[in-house]
């Protein structure tokens, strides 16, 4: 369905682009004026509610460009802000004229002030600290103006490094108190590596200086990897504040970035199976990826360091300094591949290690499932981290078919009931959810969408077959969105199953399409375009409600760590407006399940729940430390406020400390795999442990049995009745 209506797409801005874009040329920066004459085409003719590109619209993109590039505000000064005013009003026609002079310049200047920076950062950080001076720092940047001299941007500067520093310096300390205590105890004193002259604990100033030390270290990396970004990358930057203002789900995709997208979509992608990371000029794998060649071959480890890099015996290229994207492109490729990685083991010893690229899948990224029992009653919960889908082969792998597997494979273990666990689920393929959503219904429709001025259109479930007619939770929390509000507000207006979570989920009721904008010119000759991730429709549930904004609100609430921060869509920038259309045409769930009463039962145990309380207390707390943006610099008040937090922290630990007696078993051909993935066996021994300290798995636990039971109840009271 989606990639029918994005091929659509393509074929209707094809039709009418073929002219504007045939051959056409620019005197400068071709690719650059070709991106952003592409992108406000397709924005104006396919976004399903465009904008007007007018003075409000430049508004909009002068000061989202500059909020990007310079959020703590330590780079500009309010004099390039005044010289940038001259075009604050004029970017709707710079846009519509594909003039890129306002980025030239904000780019240049911006350069220009990363260099003062560094210089800035190394004079700040070559003097001592004072944490005797009672001063404070407003970390609330959004209020605050540029500052008017380097003088001041250095004090700027000084600030915010100091406050960066203080933390440091307070865990230096408390090793100092730890190592001493162990001396005290007989142990051998700590050896620090920030000051190679002491053995033993550090003084306040040793502490002070290695602290300093530290934060320069970090500020050192983040400018290596700055400094490794191109014009391009910050081209990219200006494009999307321009996409960003029509909606917060508009994006465009470099080439690089299209790659990324898809592979997280999919969950899978072609390569040696490891995570790579650069620090100074060097590539290390900090993670290798379970299944992968890699983990397959065994040679390599966390900590190693790849040097070279050769295509099947071809003479190999050095990697070392060069962009981290740039390396992974030569360590990438095909299934079936060749790649000869010079290495730096982590024991300092240079080997050559052939590996045969293959499919690589990242099973975090995909459904899992878990038996729970309680007594002598066994249920199902299934996990499910996102609506995942192959754009290249939807009947490779994708979310309803996994999903269908584990529900049998459930059924086959003797499940009574199912949970599906949607929390921090994102979204993903619309046509996966609707077919999800048929695993637990007869037949009948799943959502509606609407494209522009059109009449919307239901997505049905045509299957008769269900997969599960038994009793079904859904959870959920305020980062549940997209296709997870589709199926919960599905499974909540046929009454099928029960809602437990936040208050409302994220509301992100629109639908987007990719489209490869090299699929739109003709005669290209600059590459790869990239794609723009475009909004082109809005979804209502099947009652007619959007779920834009208001999400889908759950039949039981509990709080939860999110409950008070503001996370959802109306949180963001430039969203689309609440509204509703006429309702479809459904028959709810008849499965003879007293629904009312389980949802009151479940809120009133809710409501008593010590645990709850403990949560939502906690809820509340983490929100008055959010609001409170000035912070002292004074390190005996920060160290009161750390005590303060240290005692609440304390108190709040019990949360992680629950129990909720309820064991959690792998299923049969999980266990199977255990014997040959030590690592597979550790992750799942992890969630099982987690799941049971969970009260909102033990109260879905909790609502199945209600459900059972009623349903149990309500069947005998339907046969005495016939």
């Amino acid at each position: 369905m989606k990639r029918n209506l994005a091929y659509a797409l393509i074929v209707m801005l094809v039709a009418v682009a073929s002219c504007s874009f045939t051959n056409k040329s620019f005197e400068t920066d071709d690719k650059d004026k070709l991106l952003l004459d592409l992108i406000t085409y397709v924005l104006e003719r396919g976004h399903y509610q465009p904008k007007d590109i007018d003075d409000d619209f430049s508004v909009n993109v002068f000061e989202g460009f500059l909020d990007i590039l310079d959020p703590t505000k330590r780079y500009f000064l309010e004099s390039d802000i005044q010289e940038f005013e001259k075009y604050k009003f004029q970017l709707d026609d710079q846009i519509k004229n594909t003039d890129i002079t306002f980025f030239d310049m904000v780019y240049q200047r911006l350069l220009k002030r990363m260099e003062d920076a560094k210089e800035i950062y190394k004079e700040v950080l070559d003097e001592p600290f004072d944490y005797s001076v009672d001063e404070s720092i407003e970390i609330n940047y959004d209020g605050q103006g540029y500052v008017d001299s380097r003088k001041d941007l250095k004090e700027r500067w000084r600030k915010q490094l100091k406050y960066a520093t203080l933390g440091t310096y307070d865990s230096k300390l408390n090793l100092n108190k730890e190592s001493a205590k162990a001396s005290t105890d007989g142990d051998e004193p700590a050896v620090f590596e920030e000051d190679n002259s002491a053995t033993g604990p550090l003084t306040p100033a040793q502490a002070e200086k290695a602290a300093r030390e530290s934060t320069k270290n970090t500020l050192d990396d983040y400018f290596d990897f700055v400094d490794d970004l191109e014009r391009k990358d910050w081209f990219v930057q200006y494009l999307n504040t321009i996409v960003e203002v029509f909606d917060p789900h508009t994006f465009y995709f470099a080439p690089d970035d299209k790659e990324k997208f898809d592979t997280s979509m999919s969950g899978k992608f072609e390569g040696i199976g490891a995570r790579l990371q650069k620090k100074k000029d060097q590539t290390k794998i900090v993670e290798i990826i379970s299944g992968g060649p890699v983990w397959r071959d065994q040679q390599l480890e966390v900590g190693d360091e790849i040097l070279k890099v050769g295509q099947n015996g071809e003479a190999p290229v050095d990697i070392v300094g060069m962009r981290l994207d740039d390396a992974i492109k030569f360590i990438k490729g095909p299934k079936g591949t060749i790649v000869d990685l010079t290495v730096r083991k982590v024991d300092g010893s240079l080997v050559v290690i052939s590996l045969t690229r293959d499919v690589v899948e990242l099973e975090e990224s995909y459904a899992k499932s878990a038996a729970v029992i309680k007594g002598n009653q066994k249920y199902g919960l299934i996990n499910l981290p996102k609506f995942y889908v192959d754009f290249e082969d939807y009947n490779e792998r994708n979310a309803a078919t996994d999903v269908a597997q584990e529900v049998e494979r459930l059924k086959q273990a003797g499940a009574e009931g199912l949970i599906l666990d949607l929390r921090d689920n994102g979204g993903g393929s619309l046509k996966t959810v609707v077919e999800m959503a048929g695993l637990f219904i007869k037949d009948g429709p799943i959502v509606q969408v609407r494209s522009t001025d059109k009449k919307p259109e239901v997505y049905n479930d045509k299957d008769e077959r269900i997969q599960w007619d038994g009793p079904l939770v859904i959870l959920v929390n305020e980062l549940s969105a997209s296709a997870s509000e589709i199926l919960a507000a599905a499974m909540q207006d046929y009454k099928r199953g029960v809602v437990i979570g936040s208050k409302q989920t994220f509301g992100k009721g629109t639908v987007q399409n990719v489209i490869p904008l090299e699929n739109i010119v003709r005669g290209n000759e600059h590459g790869d375009l990239g794609a723009i991730k475009l909004t082109t429709q809005k979804f209502y549930r099947i009652n007619g409600g959007s779920t834009q904004l208001e999400g889908v609100k759950s039949d039981v609430v509990v709080p939860d760590r999110y409950s008070y921060i503001d996370l959802g869509e109306r949180d963001q920038e430039n969203p689309l407006t609440w509204d509703k259309i006429s309702p479809a045409e459904y028959t709810p769930w008849d499965g003879y399940i007293d629904y009312e009463s389980t949802i009151a039962n479940s809120t009133k145990r809710m409501a008593q729940n010590n645990q709850i309380k403990l949560i939502e207390e906690n809820a509340q707390w983490i929100k008055k430390a959010q609001d409170e943006t000035v912070v002292s610099l004074k390190y005996e008040e920060y160290k009161k406020g750390l005590e303060l937090d240290k005692e609440k922290a304390k108190y709040f630990k019990t949360i992680s400390d629950y129990d909720s007696h309820l064991t959690f078993e792998s299923l049969q051909y999980e266990k199977e795999l255990f014997v040959k993935d030590s690592v597979l066996r550790e992750k799942r021994d992890r969630w099982h442990k987690d799941l049971a300290k969970d009260v909102y798995v033990e109260e879905a636990v909790n609502v199945l049995q209600d459900l059972k039971l009623s349903n149990i109840k309500n069947s005998k009271l339907a046969s005495v009745k016939g």
